[in-house]
């Protein structure tokens, strides 16, 4: 069997003939921006197999992911920007340098007895963070507490990141109660929106907006990351109604045809099957 560099040396020689003049048209018109898309797609599709708990198609989604980083790393290349070994490196340099609690200067381990272990995995968080703040400032770039938060994150995601950052620095609220009673504050005001204007989407926009980022900030503050969260409260909903349609297609009946009493009183019997 080979091993994972020598596995990992033939994903990249496939990767330049895919690019090469004698490779794929499609792989040859990619660009690092018509890229992001798919990284993101295959980041997902990890996610839903660990969730589903299927090792046959997470094996084949890490496969696919690692794909997608030699792929950006090829584009690179070609540019003369960095190759996919700069990458490898870098990333293994800054694992080192930021275990102190594990390996030595000279990237060996400690013993089990050493003094430098970290006591606890809150610790060593800790200290990731305290050294990734050192060498931000040793570099010399501005260090702000939401800079490194990224854009590109998923909405629900990213509220709930901006939330955390901001609440390592003291602005938090003091208890859960508190973002309950915001998130009431935010639900009276979308509703005021509505009466007064109800065709002014742009306003209902603001404070929808409003009500998602304290409802992020809800879950922050119980401990659930919300876009996990929501993605079983959308299986859940997706495999009642499949069970809604199915059971008044056995009747001959589709949807269309039934009403929003009889649906509602099937929904019912669905959730109390459960």
């Amino acid at each position: 069997m080979a091993g994972s560099g020598e596995a990992f040396e033939k994903l990249v020689a496939v990767m330049r003939t895919l690019r090469s003049p004698e490779g794929c048209p499609w792989d040859r018109e990619q660009t690092l921006g018509s890229l992001t898309h798919f990284v993101l797609e295959e980041a997902h599709e990890v996610v839903d197999a660990i969730e589903r708990a299927d090792t046959a198609a997470l094996k084949e989604e890490i496969g696919d992911h690692i794909f997608e980083g030699v792929f950006l790393a090829q584009v690179a290349a070609e540019s003369g920007q960095f190759t996919v070994d700069d990458s490898l490196r870098t990333v293994v340099e800054k694992l080192v340098r930021r275990h102190p609690h594990v390996f030595q200067e000279d990237g060996r381990v400690h013993d089990a007895e050493s003094k430098e272990r970290a006591p606890s995995a809150e610790a060593a968080l800790d200290r990731w963070n305290s050294l990734k703040a050192q060498e931000r400032a040793a570099s010399g770039t501005p260090h702000t507490t939401l800079g490194s938060v990224p854009k590109s994150l998923p909405s629900l995601l990213r509220a709930y990141k901006i939330g955390k950052r901001v609440a390592s620095v003291g602005f938090d609220w003091a208890a859960t109660s508190d973002v309950v009673a915001k998130i009431e504050e935010e639900v009276a005001e979308l509703r005021e929106t509505l009466d007064a204007a109800p065709h002014d989407t742009t306003r209902a926009e603001e404070e929808m907006g409003d009500l998602l980022f304290s409802i992020a900030n809800l879950s922050r503050k119980l401990g659930i990351e919300p876009e996990a969260a929501l993605r079983k409260a959308n299986d859940k909903f997706t495999k009642r109604f499949n069970q809604l349609e199915a059971r008044f297609a056995e009747t001959t009946r589709n949807l269309e045809g039934a009403t929003l009493e009889e649906m509602e009183a099937e929904w019912q019997r669905i959730k109390k099957a459960e």
